[in-house]
């Protein structure tokens, strides 16, 4: 079994539990980060790693919708979400996005940089699927701007790697900046434990 398929399988698993763990987290630690997130989208939309669709009916109206994740079994709940207006969802990898290049104004991703094997590709294809003066919306748990939490976070993640595929200690702001974005807006909090930015691509 190749580490695709691993980490494909263990998502699909996932999916029946998903949304009852991020409801948890999003009350106890995310906040309003999700409706922060797809509020600030406009016109062609992507939405990479969109999971069980939990962000489908934050939306504004008259967005177009694409939603993009590597698991097929996190795909089907969000096919039973009725959000506020159509959208396409497809099964692909984030690492390879399967669309071309400038096809979307606004790619958002949500809590899904954590998870992806290889972070910095993730950023490079979204901001090479960005149109130019299109916006990459980012929300994600990172490492902690508190020692003691960045030393939890390292312990947390000796388990949650490996078995998960979980980081705790990354920083897409970083990977953001590496690829040529402008960072319009940032926001940290609880402890820096949460990130959220508004990055624009050159035109």
């Amino acid at each position: 079994m190749t580490k695709a398929q691993r980490w494909r399988r263990y998502w699909d698993r996932k999916s029946a539990t998903y949304d009852a763990e991020m409801d948890f987290w999003d009350r106890r630690l995310f906040g309003d980060s999700r409706d922060w997130a797809c509020g600030q989208a406009g016109g062609d939309v992507l939405e990479v790693a969109v999971g069980t669709g939990l962000n489908l009916p934050r939306y504004p109206a008259g967005v177009t919708l694409t939603g993009l994740d590597l698991s097929e079994g996190m795909l089907e709940v969000a096919r039973t979400r009725e959000p506020a207006r159509p959208v396409t969802l497809r099964q692909g990898d984030a690492q390879a996005l399967p669309f071309e290049d400038a096809s979307f104004d606004t790619v958002v991703c949500t809590f899904g940089l954590c998870a992806i094997p290889d972070p910095a590709t993730a950023v490079a294809e979204m901001a090479r699927v960005l149109r130019p003066g299109g916006r990459l919306i980012l929300a994600d748990h990172v490492v902690s701007t508190s020692w003691p939490v960045r030393v939890a976070q390292w312990l947390l993640e000796l388990a949650s790697v490996p078995l998960a595929g979980e980081h705790f200690r990354r920083r897409p702001l970083r990977l953001v900046e590496a690829v040529g974005l402008a960072v319009e807006r940032r926001e940290r909090f609880k402890l820096g434990l949460v990130e959220r930015l508004v990055a624009r691509k050159g035109g």
